[in-house]
């Protein structure tokens, strides 16, 4: 073998095992990374749904990397449910302003003022469901033709049976037995007039995976991912929030107790859990040994045991 050949072979051999290093690394960044710029080629107006927790976050950090050295070249919108927690929209409007980010919010308020959907009241009532109307109103409105989603496989059974990328009908509505293949990593985003598409980047990442990465990354996120005191009040073995958006008995006494949140959503169909995890490493630690689902602590998800696949079907994200 003459020493040019070997210094190619050896050459090869060096950049099969950096490549092979980065796949094991960043596989599921590149995924996501891939899957964003389908997206943009694919579509003609899409739209990032932000909720500012921790996975739609992380959505924004990895549409940085797609289109570096560019600006993320779609809106970002938030359905704001006008219960959600304060730490939530601070933190909101802080990355927004960092980064120079156009930000839709529609209110679900509106859609409870113009007599389009009916507030729930009682024991469990939530404006969880409520996003819907909004939700769809907007897509309307702007013509959005995908929306790109933190959903994740892991979360919910209902996620589970979700494409990356999901066809919703002319009525923003999903049905579960009529999905397309997706083979070989191949996406298609062909629909039809008045069809849109849901896009699942981190569709195969776990909970852990979004919290290695933020550790990785350093990413910031809102307060309330780490242990605080609040005051709460327990109903059904579950930590709540005392808040004027969230009814509670008279019985139902407050108290201040350390905790976190693992997900966050509306204030009225979200629990606490404790914990005194008050780093991005602690929480890590926590989260490996723990045996409940961070969906454990979403009490909409606790209404039916198809509660999450309903909604999806009636057009929620």
């Amino acid at each position: 073998m003459t020493n040019q050949r070997f210094n190619d072979l050896t050459n090869q051999q060096s950049t099969n095992k950096i490549m092979s290093s980065v796949l094991k690394t960043n596989a599921l960044e590149s995924e996501a990374i891939y899957i964003f710029r389908e997206v943009i080629s694919q579509f003609d107006k899409p739209v990032l749904l932000f909720s500012g927790g921790k996975d739609s976050i992380t959505l924004v950090r990895l549409a940085q990397k797609a289109f570096f050295p560019a600006k993320i070249p779609f809106p970002l919108l938030h359905v704001d449910t006008g219960h959600n927690f304060p730490e939530t929209i601070e933190f909101r409007d802080k990355l927004v302003a960092e980064l120079g980010l156009e930000l839709i919010v529609r209110n679900v308020q509106d859609a409870i003022d113009s007599g389009k959907v009916v507030e729930e009241s009682g024991k469990y009532s939530s404006r969880n469901s409520l996003q819907t109307t909004t939700l769809l109103d907007a897509i309307e409105e702007f013509k959005f033709d995908a929306c790109i989603g933190g959903a994740r496989r892991d979360e919910e059974k209902a996620r589970a049976k979700e494409r990356i990328f999901s066809v919703r009908d002319d009525f923003g509505q999903w049905d579960e037995k009529n999905q397309r293949p997706e083979l070989f990593d191949l996406l298609n985003g062909k629909i039809e007039n008045g069809q849109n598409v849901r896009v699942f980047p981190i569709s195969n990442w776990t909970e852990l995976d979004v919290w290695s990465y933020i550790e990785q990354e350093q990413i910031e996120i809102p307060s309330i991912y780490f242990s605080h005191k609040r005051k709460v009040f327990l109903r059904d073995g579950l930590i709540w929030s005392h808040s004027p958006f969230v009814y509670q008995e008279e019985d139902e006494q407050v108290e201040e107790r350390i905790v976190r949140f693992r997900t966050v959503g509306d204030m009225s169909c979200t629990a606490a859990v404790e914990s005194y995890a008050a780093t991005i490493q602690e929480v890590v630690g926590e989260i490996r040994s723990s045996t409940i689902s961070e969906r454990g602590a979403r009490i909409d998800d606790k209404r039916s045991e198809a509660a999450m696949e309903k909604r999806k079907q009636q057009g929620y994200f």
